[in-house]
């Protein structure tokens, strides 16, 4: 990033510590125990509409193509953001702090190993706040039976992030994660992978916190 260049405008390529979300992870275990799962449980399909995995080369291209578009909306929205509050120091500056949680959050939402979950659940709950604290808390059960059935492992290679809008308080963030999944559903060779959602944050007692997840890319089955 050049000295002159908005932290709210630009895009980042990060790795990090813990952790995914319950419903994209259990997809990633075994696409068919995932789909009699998601079946058998009202909760655990609703959650698993919010972060799907595409695995597969198409699958992959297609939602890349629309991640790219997504991301550059995001970069357009951030751009205006900035010359609308250019004077405002303190939103500017909520702004760039705003993204840069987000985008260490997102590793930690994607990156862990079914053979240690506590340290990942324990990782994305203490970034969680609201709504998103109380789902992936909710599913968190069902979740671990599922990544330790599948035997799943999922690295994170890079993160780009830009944020939309937000003030001093609140926040929404365009998060594009690329990972490399190992499962039984793969057949234990590592199959490349990529989410794609929208992250709101708040600040809660200095800290900036996520408190919703979505994924509007994700999209049917295959």
């Amino acid at each position: 990033m050049s000295d002159n260049e908005d932290p709210s405008t630009s895009t980042s390529a990060d790795s990090a510590a813990p952790d995914t979300s319950s419903d994209a992870v259990a997809e990633q275990a075994s696409p068919a125990s995932g789909q009699a799962a998601a079946d058998g449980d009202a909760e655990k399909a609703s959650a698993g509409k919010r972060l799907r995995l595409l695995s597969g080369r198409a699958g992959v291209i297609a939602l890349r193509a629309a991640a790219a578009v997504l991301l550059c909306a995001a970069v357009a929205s951030s751009v205006v953001f900035f010359l609308q509050n250019k004077g405002n120091k303190a939103v500017l500056d909520a702004n760039a702090d705003a993204r840069t949680a987000a985008c260490k959050y997102a590793p930690v939402l994607a990156d862990y190993d079914a053979k240690n979950l506590d340290a990942y659940f324990t990782a994305v709950l203490d970034g969680a706040t609201g709504d998103w604290k109380k789902q992936f808390d909710s599913t968190s059960k069902e979740l671990r039976e599922v990544l330790t059935q599948g035997e799943v492992v999922s690295k994170v290679n890079d993160v780009q992030c830009a944020i939309k809008t937000g003030d001093e308080s609140s926040a929404e963030a365009i998060v594009v994660i690329g990972q490399t999944i190992t499962s039984m559903g793969t057949q234990g060779k590592p199959a490349p992978g990529q989410l794609s959602m929208v992250m709101r944050l708040e600040k809660v007692d200095g800290r900036w916190l996520v408190n919703k997840v979505n994924s509007p890319l994700a999209p049917p089955q295959q």
